[in-house]
């Protein structure tokens, strides 16, 4: 009787302990928002970061303005990273942030054709714009949500090709809606995030140029912390601003931040 009574409290032991034990193992998750240009390099930091730590990173991908304003409406993450400073300034105005940020990137434009494209790629980006036919589309991300849209529209001034007919632009809600709008053929050119255009998973499918950073105010990057985070989320932050992570970014396209 004893050995039987022994044995069944081992039972409930073990079943009381095992809720327990799983959540012990189970990776510590930090959920953050990040501009669509980042979706390469964070895979690849995220990845790198959970070899190292265990720690999951999971990445919430979307035009800089669109995510911010979430974050004001209680998106629940730990990280904002910008493709610009404006939205940064802008959570830490409203006081949602735990300091103004940090620059961890800058950023670059590509022009891209389709990889079966007959426009001419090489002579840049007046030289497309031109040969481009009446009902042929040309692609850069909307504006007032995305920094890279910004940027596109400072390019086309730039180069001399002014505001393109209402006809001919489509707006893609982010940078990686207006990439896939010339991958797919619904658009025969745009301008995208050269990190993006460069990416193997991208590249299979179109011809980029990249565009003389002249052509457009910096485009300075920035993160920052929101308010309330753990520990986990503050080291993830300060591993983007490693040697480590610097390097992946610039084998991604970006210059380091000045």
């Amino acid at each position: 009787m004893p050995l039987r009574r022994f044995g069944l409290l081992a039972v409930l032991a073990a079943a009381c302990l095992a809720p327990w034990a799983a959540q012990a193992q189970s990776p510590v998750r930090i959920k953050i928002a990040a501009a669509s240009n980042l979706k390469f390099v964070l895979a690849d930091l995220a990845s790198i970061y959970r070899q190292q730590t265990g720690v999951q990173v999971e990445v919430n991908l979307g035009a800089s303005g669109n995510l911010a304003r979430q974050i004001l409406q209680g998106l629940p993450v730990a990280q904002f990273i910008s493709a610009d400073e404006v939205w940064v300034a802008e959570l830490a105005k409203a006081g949602r942030s735990v300091d103004a940020g940090q620059r961890y990137a800058t950023g670059r434009l590509a022009l891209i054709v389709p990889k079966n494209s007959a426009l001419p790629l090489a002579q840049g980006l007046a030289a497309v714009v031109r040969s481009m036919k009446p009902g042929d589309k040309f692609a850069i991300a909307n504006p007032a949500l995305a920094p890279y849209g910004v940027a596109a529209l400072e390019a086309l001034q730039r180069a001399g090709v002014g505001p393109l007919p209402a006809h001919q632009k489509v707006l893609g809600d982010n940078i990686g809606q207006a990439t896939q709008f010339v991958a797919t053929g619904a658009a025969q050119a745009g301008i995208t995030a050269l990190a993006l255009a460069q990416a193997p998973e991208i590249a299979q499918s179109l011809q980029a140029l990249p565009l003389p950073a002249d052509l457009h105010a910096p485009l300075h990057q920035r993160m920052v912390l929101l308010k309330g985070v753990g520990a986990a989320a503050a080291d993830w932050h300060r591993f983007l601003l490693s040697p480590t992570a610097q390097a992946v970014f610039v084998r991604h396209g970006y210059a380091l931040p000045q």
